[in-house]
């Protein structure tokens, strides 16, 4: 089932709605289509961190820790829109990094911070691009693999390039 959702302009008051509507809509319903001005990456930006020592590597190390906001929308189907980041070539690949920002700015290019990346394992090759892309996919949250994102959305497809 698929549900669209259009937001108004935003404003301070419309913001706090439609996170609301969003989390109790992704509460419900496994795929969400979102459109108009919400973005999924506020939502992100609410994650901490906890510092842990790792015996292995001899020193602490931030991991993340979700809030219920975040949560929520685990194992979900979500639609995120992002710019690519390859991480095998500059064709096309299955495994890539979206990011909220243009690669100058994002998180291993310029002073973002991890919150604003997620790690994609796609159905097919997608092809790398420049431009802002949207994908759908379902979302995962890790806390536990250093060697990979927090963030990732599995089996996901180009909506629109």
């Amino acid at each position: 089932m698929k549900l669209q959702i259009y937001f108004p302009a935003c404003t301070l008051k419309n913001v706090i709605v439609n996170r609301l509507i969003i989390l109790l809509t992704l509460i419900f319903l496994d795929t969400v289509t979102v459109l108009a001005q919400y973005s999924i990456w506020p939502i992100l930006s609410g994650v901490k961190y906890k510092k842990v020592s790792d015996p292995l590597l001899g020193y602490e190390v931030d991991y993340p820790v979700f809030n219920d906001e975040i949560k929520s929308i685990e194992g979900r189907r979500v639609k995120v829109r992002g710019f690519i980041v390859p991480t095998n070539g500059y064709k096309s690949s299955r495994e890539f990094v979206l990011s909220a920002l243009p690669v100058k700015s994002c998180y291993f290019c310029g002073g973002a911070g991890p919150e604003t990346v997620i790690e994609i394992r796609a159905r097919q090759d997608i092809p790398v691009t420049a431009e802002r892309v949207e994908l759908e996919g379902r979302f995962r949250l890790n806390s536990a693999d250093l060697n990979r994102l927090m963030f990732q959305l599995e089996d996901a497809i180009l909506v629109s390039p």
